[in-house]
């Protein structure tokens, strides 16, 4: 069989492309279709190991988790993880091939369309429907040439396209229009349809501006979706989203992570920051970290060295030393676990710029980067109550040191981590423990925290994707939406 496909384009980022992919393929699934998500070009450090090996971008794990699928590097060919503001690791079909700059990349990330297309023939011959998110906006004109993520793909493979704006940040009715006019038409011509976004209030007090949309485009609108607050329990795909989710208030245990730079899969904090008894906090750069939390939390990174830096001229290594120094507990996860320990090498430059540096000497361990980068689901134990973890590892690196004699998990028969005399620094390169939910609960308890013995991590996220697909279904001609769907080599009839 040949798939049917749809495109997802935005007027900009942070429009909602990710979230109303994972709807409309939970909505398909619900139709009885066997559906997959395909996005050509990510750019993002929050990524997903995948069971036969390889990463893709989180926002495409939890379409997958949508349509009911495993994770697979098909869904993401290509990759991009930011280490520092002009320098990227390149992932293709999973596995990292270089780091490159910026400049050097967009000159020749047309050579990565065959690649792309090799995945994208692969989904469309196994499932009944496709749905493509783009990256950014097809208005960046300025970066069509050899693009492989917006109009650039769905020309090449011949895709509808329904064009999403968001009218919380304002001017949707210029960004939709301004779209259609700054695009080549046969650009243009591969848009089939729009939907507004993230509307707050009455959509009735919107309706003259859906009219004036339509007859400056042509494009006939298929919803305005309502803030739908059931994004706030879905991992988010960057870090863009914590701006508007910086707190959560209420709970007994209080935690605080600060907002590294280059911080990456910083999700593993959902599952916590969903305990009605903690309160958890971002804290963001150039704020000190409060004194009164109970347990400071530095999340992973895409460069250890380069955020170790950021971090002290934060002034967050003080506040991190003195908390440990007062009894205070602290959890270093990947790169997080890294700058614990007392020193951190990077002789080739693999996980950022060449160099070296102190980390913090909360950990007696020490940190050498390798070439070699673990990526793969992992099954482990805790070390001290047994209890079970699923999780993932992305990282590159060894740790050793007398700290590793007391890990944290037992990983597949290996110990991983390191945890202080007292207990109170721990250090992991595990990520996901925390959506665990007995060894959550174990955790928190070992903190003085009160965890939600009725909470199921999975649970709410599969409540959320269902309750995100019905309030897009009751907003969106979600019929009008698969009818746009075409096999793959469609052309419009302007065309």
């Amino acid at each position: 069989m040949t798939a049917k496909v749809l495109m997802l384009q935005g007027t900009g980022s942070d429009v909602g492309k990710s979230i109303l992919t994972a709807a409309l393929c939970r909505i398909a699934k619900r139709h009885g279709l066997s559906v997959a998500p395909f996005k050509p070009q990510n750019m993002s450090n929050n990524a997903a190991a995948c069971a036969f090996g390889g990463e893709i971008g989180r926002a495409q794990a939890l379409q997958a988790l949508a349509c009911g699928l495993d994770p697979h590097v098909d869904f993401n060919p290509v990759l991009l993880k930011p280490e520092t503001d002009r320098r990227a690791q390149l992932v293709v079909h999973g596995k990292a091939i270089a780091a490159m700059d910026a400049a050097h990349y967009m000159a020749h990330r047309g050579d990565l369309m065959d690649r792309v297309m090799e995945s994208f023939e692969r989904l469309t011959a196994a499932h009944d429907l496709v749905i493509v998110e783009g990256a950014g906006s097809p208005a960046e004109v300025n970066l069509r040439a050899r693009d492989i993520a917006n109009m650039g793909f769905a020309r090449r493979a011949g895709v509808p396209v329904c064009l999403i704006g968001d009218i919380d940040k304002g001017g949707v009715i210029a960004s939709l229009v301004g779209t259609k006019v700054v695009l080549d038409p046969a650009d243009a011509a591969m848009i089939t349809g729009f939907l507004v976004n993230k509307f707050r209030g009455d959509p009735e007090l919107f309706e003259d501006g859906v009219q004036a949309i339509e007859e400056k485009t042509g494009w006939p609108c298929f919803g305005v979706i309502p803030w739908l607050s059931a994004t706030a329990h879905l991992p988010a795909e960057d870090a863009v989203a914590l701006e508007q989710a910086v707190r959560t208030s209420g709970g007994k245990l209080k935690i605080a992570a600060p907002m590294l730079s280059r911080m990456a899969n910083f999700d593993d904090a959902d599952p916590l920051r969903q305990e009605a008894g903690v309160e958890f906090e971002w804290v963001r750069p150039g704020k000190p970290i409060p004194r009164d939390v109970d347990i400071i939390i530095l999340f992973g990174t895409k460069s250890t060295l380069g955020d170790l830096a950021f971090l002290r001229e934060q002034g967050w290594d003080h506040d991190i030393i003195a908390h440990a120094r007062a009894g205070g507990r602290v959890l270093g996860i990947c790169g997080g676990y890294q700058m614990l320990g007392n020193h951190i090498a990077d002789p080739n430059g693999v996980d950022g710029e060449t160099g070296e540096a102190p980390g913090l000497g909360l950990l007696d361990v020490e940190t050498r980067m390798t070439s070699h980068k673990q990526v793969a689901p992992a099954t482990a134990r805790c070390a001290q109550t047994s209890a079970p973890v699923n999780g993932y590892e992305i990282h590159t690196g060894q740790t050793s040191g007398p700290d590793t004699g007391r890990p944290m998990f037992d990983l597949s028969g290996a110990p991983d981590g390191a945890r202080s005399a007292t207990g109170h620094i721990e250090g992991t390169y595990l990520h996901g423990a925390f959506s665990s939910d007995v060894f959550r609960r174990e955790w928190l308890g070992r903190a003085d925290g009160i965890a939600d013995a009725g909470f199921s991590y999975a649970a709410s996220i599969e409540g959320a994707l269902d309750e995100l697909a019905d309030g897009v279904e009751a907003s969106v001609d979600t019929d009008g939406i698969f009818a746009m769907a075409q096999q793959p080599g469609w052309r419009p009839a302007s065309a």
